[in-house]
């Protein structure tokens, strides 16, 4: 069954099915914010064929990784979740069923969060589209921003960086890999097909450090890569960056069938791994590091330079200065 088979109407009957009865149904969502909280609002758009294909992806992970997006962009902002809508643009001839699991992997991806699918749009589209805005809630002294990094703050990685970008290679070329066992392939896919947006840190890091301590965390999340997200935050704050490429946590398993220079692309410019890029002052990231264990890691630190450079002490690879030129850039 199609969708221009039982029309709008009837496609709405089903995806709403996914949505909460006591808010949707009017011309807006209804969202009720906790006393002093800031409203935080993101939007995301995955396009077919750039951001997903029908090779690389299941409509249910494509609607598991859409919401993974937005709501790793919450948890880049120091919010937690409330609810998103989303913007969905089809081809008449879609197959319902497609559009059924699309919103499966959706909730899949909410209910794990406490996010709620509140409203929408569907319209007919020559490409498959879909735009997600999320809507969050944070305290003030809690929100994270790009531009608050300063001179002598430690650079967190809350995870490892570069097996999404390996998992999706492994997905379009697969004859390339047969050496990798059937688990370690499986790894690297699920890196890509099910991020896991690292809202479970914020518990942690303000568990840290207290409402009374003053300090400000500056930091984004890597959808885009760990050099993009450095150098943006750099960008934003007005300073510089040394990185130390030992210290970046990237998966053993890329070590077992890439070469030096794969594996230093993937890590810094691969993406999408959804972890985030946090600064704050040495002994609170220490603790942090610690809390979180396994695949966290100070990687760096906040100079007073406008360059972002990295260094390998070990001499496998050159020192460099990053830029956003090197990675993913839509035009």
């Amino acid at each position: 069954m199609k969708v221009q088979d039982i029309g709008e109407q009837g496609l709405l009957k089903i995806v709403q099915q996914f949505c909460p009865p006591e808010i949707i149904g009017d011309d807006g969502a209804v969202l009720v914010t906790e006393a002093e909280k800031s409203l935080v609002v993101t939007t995301d758009v995955l396009v077919d064929n750039i951001h997903f294909s029908e090779n690389t992806t299941s409509p249910e992970d494509v609607g598991w990784r859409s919401v993974a997006a937005n709501l790793s962009d919450l948890a880049a902002m120091g919010a937690t979740p409330l609810g998103i809508t989303v913007g969905l643009g089809l081809p008449g001839h879609t197959q319902v069923e497609w559009v059924e699991k699309l919103y499966q992997g959706m909730s899949q991806c909410l209910k794990k969060y406490n996010g709620r699918i509140v409203g929408g749009d569907i319209v007919r589209s020559p490409t498959t589209t879909i735009s997600i805005t999320a809507f969050g809630q944070v305290y003030p002294y809690q929100t994270i921003y790009r531009h608050t990094a300063k001179v002598g703050d430690a650079i967190v990685v809350t995870g490892i960086h570069g097996a999404s970008r390996a998992g999706l290679e492994l997905l379009l070329h697969p004859e390339s890999y047969g050496d990798l066992s059937q688990r370690h392939q499986q790894k690297l896919i699920q890196a890509h097909q099910r991020p896991q947006p690292r809202l479970d840190v914020l518990p942690i890091l303000w568990d840290i450090i207290s409402p009374e301590s003053d300090i400000r965390i500056s930091g984004m999340d890597s959808s885009d890569g760990l050099a993009d997200a450095v150098v943006q935050i750099c960008r934003a704050s007005q300073v510089g960056a040394t990185l130390e490429w030992q210290n970046i946590p990237t998966s053993e398993i890329l070590s077992t069938y890439l070469k030096c220079n794969q594996i230093l692309e993937y890590t810094l410019y691969g993406g999408e791994d959804f972890q985030l890029i946090l600064c704050l002052p040495k002994k609170f990231a220490e603790i942090l590091v610690h809390r979180l264990g396994q695949n966290a890691a100070i990687i760096g630190n906040i100079t007073s330079g406008l360059d972002v450079t990295l260094q390998d002490q070990a001499k496998k690879i050159p020192d460099q200065v990053l830029t956003l030129n090197q990675g993913f850039q839509h035009f």
